[in-house]
């Protein structure tokens, strides 16, 4: 038998916010799943932050760079496992060198490992409000189930800001110095737009070209985020288009309040794991991709309120979770959010395991037609679900 997975739509999204009020200047694509790369440093600078503050940390307290640290690809600041650098060199390591051995590194000393540190910045995302991100990992690399959208970077940039102001004013750094040599950042837009003060970019294959800026000027305060851009240069182009196009409309604030972004939290912190969307890379080059043998040989499927034998003759799926109360949550939203017209599909889920993993996808099957597959799939493109057409072949 055939089975599919959806493969992540990384693609067009911004999301600008004006920071003194909250209202959303412009949107699109917001609350899209994507992959954030080295943004991902927001979170990990934010908890160092929060170290410091509580006293858990200072700044020129040594850290041992780890081996999970130390074996990290390029960009890093090159320390060897073992050896010791500052939390401040660190920061500044993060913010303008976007090294990924430094925020490796900050994670294991500050989580224990790879694996609680990600489990941290998670729940802390869920604190902040950010409530379709997870994280698995303290610098950004590659990780499938690693996801963010804009609405929700958009979210941790005026956290930083709100909550530590003066450490924020770091992002402006341009350079450091670190063992004698100069290190220089690369957020070339920050460098020639007015009033922009950081914050943070980020890139991998399965990202694209990622960009989260913040713009103070006379009183307007606007917090950009751009994700999925095809060359750094489009993606600063973008911006600086989005930037000029909202900051007349936001409103002029003399001194630093700064808003909290109204959100919903959906999940209860208490509750043990997290239940979280999973994608795949946006690198698929086809609609739908074989999973390999070896997969679908451990494949079990559970099917809410629907038999096999009663489905249509195609399905769609718009996401995957590793909790399958995660996954029959949205599968409720999207229906009543997109999907009303659609009386006789059914939602449900398929569990399928891959080593250690277990994934539970998110499905509505039923449908008569491909045209009617692909019009429910627009209806929830249009509210901000990704989606992919299926074939059933139960």
């Amino acid at each position: 038998m055939n089975i599919y997975a959806a493969q992540a739509y990384a693609g067009s999204a911004h999301f600008v916010v004006d920071a003194n009020t909250g209202r959303v200047l412009s949107s699109e694509n917001a609350d899209v799943i994507n992959h954030p790369a080295s943004l991902t440093k927001m979170m990990t600078l934010y908890l160092t932050f929060e170290a410091l503050h509580n006293g858990r940390l200072s700044w020129e307290q040594p850290i041992t760079m780890t081996k999970n640290g130390a074996n990290t690809i390029p960009t890093k600041l090159g320390v060897p496992a073992g050896k010791t650098f500052t939390v401040r060199e660190a920061v500044l390591g993060m913010i303008v060198k976007s090294a990924n051995d430094a925020a490796e590194a900050m994670g294991d000393h500050l989580g224990g490992s790879e694996a609680q540190f990600a489990d941290i910045m998670t729940r802390k995302a869920r604190q902040l409000g950010m409530n379709r991100t997870t994280f698995r990992n303290g610098s950004g690399l590659p990780d499938g189930r690693q996801v963010t959208t804009a609405r929700d970077m958009a979210t941790l940039a005026i956290a930083l800001m709100r909550d530590y102001p003066r450490e924020y004013q770091l992002f402006a750094e341009r350079s450091f110095m670190f063992r004698g040599r100069k290190i220089t950042g690369h957020n070339n837009l920050m460098y020639r737009y007015k009033g922009m003060d950081g914050i943070k970019t980020g890139y991998t294959n399965a990202s694209g070209f990622n960009l989260v800026s913040a713009v103070n000027d006379n009183g307007r305060h606007v917090v950009g985020v751009v994700l999925g851009g095809k060359t750094a240069r489009s993606r600063d182009a973008r911006m600086a288009s989005l930037l000029d196009a909202t900051m007349p409309k936001a409103s002029v604030r003399n001194g630093t309040a700064i808003a909290r972004l109204s959100v919903k939290t959906d999940f209860d912190l208490a509750q043990g794991s997290i239940p979280l969307p999973v994608v795949a890379d946006r690198a698929a080059p086809i609609e739908v991709a074989s999973i390999s043998n070896d997969i679908t040989n451990s494949i079990s499927v559970s099917v809410a309120k629907t038999a096999t034998s009663e489905r249509g003759g195609w399905e769609i799926q718009i996401a995957a979770s590793d909790s399958n109360a995660a996954a029959q949550s949205l599968l409720a939203r999207a229906k009543a959010d997109a999907l009303g017209k659609y009386g006789a599909i059914s939602p449900y889920t398929q569990r399928t395991t891959s080593r250690s993993d277990t994934l539970y996808r998110a499905r509505f099957t039923g449908f008569g037609s491909r045209s009617a597959a692909i019009s429910a799939c627009k209806a929830l493109k249009r509210h901000s679900y990704a989606c992919l057409v299926l074939p059933n072949n139960g």
